[in-house]
């Protein structure tokens, strides 16, 4: 995949709205007036988040009438995890060894404390 989409996948799924308008698209398809209802926004700013979320090519945009209907596409989703699979490793070694640590500084807590249970 092209660095230069991959960019624009991330550049898209940085704000918050378009966060927000992906979650409202992964239940099915919408109505543009629809994904704009929760937002304070006018109507001209939800469409400039949906042209950079289109794109990005996260969404689909589709007219039907005067109707404008959008929809998630998966696949620059799907890169990024991929291209953050990669990156797998290094979270689980890292998390290993915090756990290491934790249970390192929870046998020296219960040393310092008497460590066994307390007799009545």
């Amino acid at each position: 995949m092209p660095a230069d989409r991959l960019s624009s996948t991330f550049a898209a799924l940085a704000d918050p709205t378009r966060r927000a308008i992906l979650s409202r698209l992964l239940s099915g398809e919408c109505s543009v007036t629809d994904l704009a209802e929760p937002f304070d926004m006018s109507m001209p700013a939800v469409s400039k988040h949906l042209r950079v979320l289109e794109r990005a090519g996260l969404i689909a945009r589709r007219r039907e009438a005067q109707w404008r209907h959008c929809r998630v596409e998966a696949g620059p989703l799907k890169e990024v995890a991929d291209w953050t699979e990669r990156y797998r490793h290094i979270w689980e070694a890292r998390f290993d060894r915090l756990d290491r640590y934790l249970q390192q500084m929870k046998t020296k807590e219960t040393k310092r404390h008497g460590g066994g249970q307390r007799k009545k």
